[in-house]
């Protein structure tokens, strides 16, 4: 049996941790902040590991119990409660193994910033925030967490202030996470509403009661209750997972340090939004329009967002852009009903993106923060442990058979091919055609910074660059090769029980007909055969041809992308300009908001308040006071006739009522 105090100390170390680091950080020191923190995060993941070994191994049954109630209202109970089966303690060990792991990595990569011991202090309340989220049993805590990890992505995306660049990314991320997080009240809202209950208990045993009610959005249209709440729902899953439109703030929060840049890509925020609707997947299941609709914005976000990647030359960004497309791959599983596939991608996911994210930091310290590959090539003997580590976390990227990668992203594109929901066609090209341009962009960024010309040792205008780079201390080295591990064998040790097996059991509900993963594993055979059986699909032939396509364009004949540049023109342009998504919203949303916050300053708060009430009444008062100053005139004779005229209007109402 799992006790209370040992989930409470996985949620609570952290937050100890983040506070000893954050309020005592100046006495403590530097290797005080780092010390608490690692050790506090440590513990969760022991203990987490501990718990998911209970649970697996030990059968020991899963724990829905509340830990304290804060407040009862018309009968609804708002309180802090663990829900813990397998599901919760999969995300629970990603989310502390790849946590500890960036923790570790922050010694070296921030050791000559003076915030170091603030940032410790946040990586490690992120970590904390994330891990609420997952374990809540109920809306109210499930949002807590949810706000919590935007709170905190906010502080670090803008940890150095100093930069508006970072100023002006936290800011964004945070506004366009609003958007979606106000959709996600509304759904929640809406559970509340036909069901009197923020338990998830609770509200799954009372789905059916949902999916027989209607409401009107629009008078005279009647909606499916399920379908708003779930789209609702959804729609705050589109802004921390960062899909389109609301995917504008991710590739920005790259103006972070690179440690949370991995955290929040990798394990923490934009994984939320998976989760939530595989937990919630006993209401999705009743509405094929709300599938249908996460299916197609998974679809357009995994094949056009990587488009992104093909272009930019910044290291972090072509990363964060495979974040977009992989994130998309995800929620396509979700809409397709393989919630499974979709946990299970988000784990291997977990693994080899934050190897990708640390590798990259690992080339910004050997180059000395500089960022663009157009200025890097040949660190691959500069840098031997960052480069094959690095390749480790491609070849799982673009799926290559037997990496942990390769498992998850065809199971996804196999149970796509199997799904006949409206939308399963398009979605299906989609994430095809994506395989070809994650391999393209994620090759591209192995090819331009570690093969070819040494790019680095002249700037641009051909002087001489007296820095050489070099491998990055032991600290940044030992996170990327314990990451490496398990972005390699993950897969084979758990595909057959996760994706195939009954592990998640109860935690997530199929219906019969949307289960995609039962026809998937009618032709699985054991993972040495299901990575055998890839070499002769349609997947593996257009990975490979994305590879050679980037060793040709950068390495054989490195002038051909600028020359395919020039003569797509217009087309190119557009990928520069990331689908003019910025220029909209600044144009449109950001304009429009000032624009109507200037008029409502002009005519409110000049004209209304300023003018009207606080001048305005002081101009009566004033006005009125000159009125009465002329009634005083200080003469005995004006006050006796005045009297007299009083006495005389009394005398003649006396007589004449």
């Amino acid at each position: 049996m799992i006790r209370q105090s040992v989930l409470l100390t996985i949620v609570l170390a952290p937050l100890i941790a983040a506070i000893l680091a954050g309020v005592f950080g100046r006495f403590i020191g530097r290797r005080g902040a780092h010390t608490v923190t690692i050790a506090g995060v440590a513990i969760s993941f022991v203990l987490s590991a501990w718990v998911l070994k209970l649970l697996l191994v030990d059968g020991a049954p899963p724990v829905n119990e509340a830990v304290y109630t804060w407040l009862v209202s018309d009968n609804i109970r708002m309180e802090v409660g663990f829900l813990v089966d397998r599901l919760t303690a999969l995300m629970m060990v990603v989310v502390t193994f790849v946590s500890l792991c960036v923790h570790v990595y922050t010694i070296g990569y921030m050791h000559d910033d003076p915030g170091y011991q603030r940032f410790f202090s946040y990586i490690s309340l992120f970590t904390f925030s994330m891990l609420m989220l997952v374990m809540a049993n109920n809306f109210m805590q499930l949002f807590f967490g949810w706000e919590a990890v935007g709170l905190v992505s906010y502080l670090l995306i803008g940890f150095w202030y100093t930069r508006p660049s970072a100023i002006f990314a936290n800011l964004k991320a945070f506004l366009v996470n609003r958007v979606g997080d106000f959709g996600f009240l509304l759904g929640i809202a809406g559970v509340v509403y036909f069901t009197g209950s923020l338990d998830y208990q609770t509200v799954f045993e009372q789905r059916e009661l949902i999916a027989a009610n209607t409401m009107q959005i629009i008078p005279g249209i009647e909606w499916q209750a399920i379908t708003v709440i779930c789209i609702l729902l959804f729609i705050g899953a589109m802004g921390k997972s960062a899909q389109v439109p609301l995917h504008v703030w991710l590739p920005d929060s790259m103006e972070g340090p690179t440690p949370i840049s991995a955290l929040i890509h990798a394990a923490t925020m934009v994984t939320a939004g998976i989760f939530m609707v595989a937990r919630m997947s006993p209401l999705f299941e009743l509405s094929e329009v709300a599938l249908s609709t996460v299916l197609v914005v998974g679809a357009t976000t995994a094949f056009f967002m990587g488009l992104l990647g093909m272009v930019n030359n910044d290291i972090k960004r072509v990363v964060a852009y495979s974040t977009l497309s992989q994130l998309g791959y995800m929620t396509v599983a979700l809409g397709v009903s393989a919630y499974s596939a979709a946990i299970f991608h988000l784990m291997t996911h977990a693994f080899f993106k934050a190897l990708l994210f640390l590798a990259a930091g690992s080339v910004i310290i050997g180059m000395h923060h500089e960022q663009d590959m157009r200025k890097m090539g040949g660190l691959k003997k500069y840098m031997p442990i960052t480069y094959w580590t690095a390749l480790i976390g491609a070849l799982a990227l673009v799926a290559f058979p037997g990496t942990s990668g390769f498992f998850s992203k065809d199971a996804i594109i196999a149970a796509t091919a199997a799904a006949s929901i409206p939308g399963a066609t398009y979605a299906y090209w989609c994430v095809l055609l994506g395989v070809f341009v994650t391999a393209f962009y994620t090759f591209r960024l192995i090819f331009m910074t570690f093969e070819g010309p040494e790019r680095f040792r002249t700037d641009a205008h051909g002087h001489h660059d007296s820095h050489t780079p070099h491998e990055s201390p032991w600290v940044v080295t030992v996170p990327l090769i314990v990451l490496a591990v398990p972005s390699l064998v993950i897969g084979w040790l758990t595909v057959q029980p996760v994706l195939f097996g009954d592990y998640f059991g109860t935690a997530i509900f199929v219906e019969a007909a949307h289960d995609t993963v039962a026809r998937v594993a009618e032709t699985f055979h054991g993972p040495g055969a299901f990575s055998l059986h890839a070499l002769l699909t349609v997947p593996f032939w257009l990975m490979v041809a994305g590879v050679a396509t980037a060793w040709v364009f950068y390495v054989k004949k490195p002038e051909l992308p600028s020359q395919i540049a020039a003569r797509l023109g217009p087309l190119y342009k557009l990928l520069e300009n990331k689908f003019y998504f910025d220029e909209l919203y600044q144009a449109v949303f950001a304009r429009g908001s000032r624009r109507l916050g200037s008029v409502l300053w002009r005519a409110g708060d000049v004209a209304l308040i300023d003018g009207a009430i606080v001048n305005g009444s002081a101009h009566v008062v004033g006005w009125f006071s000159g009125v009465l100053r002329r009634l005083q005139s200080g003469y005995l004779y004006h006050y006796a006739f005045a009297m007299i005229i009083g006495l005389s209007a009394l005398l003649a109402w006396y007589v004449l009522r």
